[in-house]
C-alpha cells in the first residue's frame, strides 16, 4: 500500500482520529483502526460515503465510508427510512475535534469512489481502514490544510485528546459475520420530539398572529401528547415536568403501521 506523504507525528493524530470516530460509528463487527494508506489506496468498500468539511482550530475534510450492510439497515429501519448523514455525523464530529474546536458542515452522501478520489487529490490526505480479522469494513479519511505542528509534543498533547485513548472497539456480532440490521442501529442518534397536536391555518391566520394570540389545536385538554421519531409516531403520553423541564410519562407504545 502507498503510504501518505505526511508525517509520523500526523499520522498518529490521523490514527487517533479513526479510533474516536470508530467509538461513535453504528457498526455490528468488532474494528480495529489499521495502518494509515492513501485514500483509495485498499480502502475501496461496497456501501455509502459521507463527507463533510470542517473549519475552526483546523480546516479541512472528513470522510467516512461505512458498509452497504450500514446503509440498507437504515433505509430499511422498523421506524422507517432513516438519514445515513445523521446516522455517521457523530463519528464525523468526533474524528475532526481530536484537531481542536471546530464546525463541521452539514455533510453530504457520495459514492465512496467518489469521496475517496476527491480527498487523494489534496495535499496531505490519508485514510485510515476499520477492519475486522477479515475485511476491511469502513473507512475514515482526512484531509487538513495545513495540518498541525510537526512538534512531537504537540502531537501528543492533540492525541491525548482523543477520546479515552487506546483503540475503540464496536463488539457485536463475531467477526467476520454480518450482524442484525436492527443490531446495527443500536447506536445511532435520531431526533425524538413531542406534539401536543395541530391545525391548519391560512397564510392570512398566520400574518395575523400576535403575542398572546391563541391557537386552538385539534386535540382536546388532558389528551396525550404523540412522541415521535423522524417525524413517525412511535408512543403517547401525558405531559410531566422534570426538573422545571417538560417530559413526557408514555402510556401507550404504537404498534408499526397503527399511526
Amino acid at each position: 500500500m502507498t503510504a501518505p506523504t505526511i508525517t509520523a507525528p500526523q499520522l498518529t493524530l490521523a490514527r487517533n482520529a479513526a479510533e474516536a470516530a470508530l467509538a461513535v460509528l453504528p457498526t455490528s463487527y468488532t474494528l480495529v483502526a489499521g495502518d494509515p494508506v492513501t485514500p483509495g489506496t485498499g480502502t475501496m468498500i461496497e456501501g455509502q460515503a459521507v463527507t463533510a468539511r470542517f473549519s475552526g482550530a483546523a480546516v479541512g475534510e472528513v470522510v467516512v465510508v461505512v458498509g452497504q450492510d450500514l446503509a440498507d439497515a437504515l433505509r430499511e429501519s422498523p421506524l422507517g427510512e432513516l438519514d445515513l448523514t445523521a446516522a455517521v455525523r457523530p463519528a464525523l464530529e468526533a474524528a475532526s475535534r481530536i484537531f481542536g474546536p471546530v464546525v463541521l458542515d452539514p455533510g453530504q452522501v457520495m459514492e465512496p469512489q467518489v469521496a475517496l478520489s476527491a480527498l487523494a487529490a489534496k495535499d496531505g490526505a490519508v485514510a485510515i481502514p476499520l477492519r475486522d480479522d477479515v475485511d476491511v469494513r469502513a473507512v475514515l479519511a482526512l484531509s487538513l490544510s495545513p495540518w498541525p505542528s510537526d512538534d512531537p509534543l504537540a502531537a501528543a498533547a492533540a492525541a491525548a485528546a482523543a477520546a479515552g485513548g487506546g483503540v475503540a472497539q464496536r463488539i457485536a456480532a463475531p467477526v467476520g459475520r454480518r450482524g442484525g440490521g436492527l443490531d446495527m442501529l443500536h447506536d445511532v442518534e435520531m431526533e425524538v420530539s413531542a406534539e401536543l397536536g395541530r391545525t391548519r391555518m391560512s397564510v392570512r391566520e398566520l400574518l395575523s398572529l400576535t403575542p398572546g394570540a391563541i391557537v386552538e389545536l385539534d386535540r382536546a385538554a388532558g389528551s396525550p401528547a404523540d412522541l415521535l421519531v423522524n417525524g413517525r409516531l412511535i408512543a403517547r403520553g401525558e405531559v410531566v415536568v422534570v426538573d422545571e423541564n417538560f417530559g413526557i410519562r408514555i402510556t401507550e407504545i404504537v404498534s408499526p403501521g397503527a399511526e
